[in-house]
């Protein structure tokens, strides 16, 4: 049995605030952390391996696996179907394993409105300011004008849901938003009722007492 049960951590933010840097850092951190690997329904690119990047399902297995409750979560983007698949989830927490989570509010709140929500904490990044997150944007030099503004527009309402979260941090200086995001996960894993091995320990502390009246 676990010494404790796996914890569920949520990132998110609008595009461009950092969140996928930060969750390379956690990992990096701390390597036993998992990786909630989504699926979808959009066509593997060159390179990518089914299980590794995605979970490459068929819209109709998807939608097979969202009907019996097989999904956590789950969304449409641009037409294809984005979800993440409920067992290897369950699996990892129950033997202890932490599991993150890079994901948008929308799916962050199904997954706390989930049974698996007891095991959620959720953490919203937020830029400095609207120009920092514009000029981080820009300077990926990715994408058009018009998929930029698109980007800017969605910031607005992502930005609209951090008063839902556990914490939210203000990402000026990565290096400290990911000390900050450390500190949480470690104060989160100590929690008391994470922590199955201490009422075991207490009543060993009693039955000392108990010996020596």
């Amino acid at each position: 049995m676990a010494a404790r049960r796996g914890i569920l951590i949520i990132l998110s933010s609008p595009s461009g605030a950092g969140k996928s840097t930060l969750a390379r850092s956690l990992r990096d951190w701390d390597p036993t952390i998992a990786f909630s690997v989504s699926a979808t329904t959009r066509a593997p690119r060159p390179g990518e391996q089914d299980g590794r990047e995605y979970f490459f399902r068929s819209r109709e297995d998807f939608l097979a696996m969202v009907e019996t409750g097989e999904m956590l979560e789950h969304a449409e983007v641009f037409g294809n179907l984005y979800g993440s698949p409920r067992a290897p989830v369950e699996t990892a927490i129950e033997s202890g394993r932490d599991v993150l989570f890079d994901i948008d509010w929308q799916g962050g709140q199904q997954i706390r409105n989930s049974a698996l929500g007891r095991d959620v904490v959720s953490i919203f990044i937020l830029p400095p300011s609207i120009a920092e997150l514009e000029g981080r944007l820009l300077s990926r030099a990715q994408d058009s004008a018009e998929v930029i503004a698109g980007r800017m527009r969605k910031s607005l309402a992502e930005i609209s849901h951090w008063a839902e979260y556990d914490y939210v941090l203000v990402n000026r200086d990565l290096d400290v938003a990911a000390g900050r995001l450390r500190t949480i996960l470690q104060a989160e894993r100590m929690r008391r009722d994470r922590q199955p091995e201490l009422s075991d320990f207490v009543r060993g502390l009693n039955r000392e007492f108990e010996e020596r009246l």
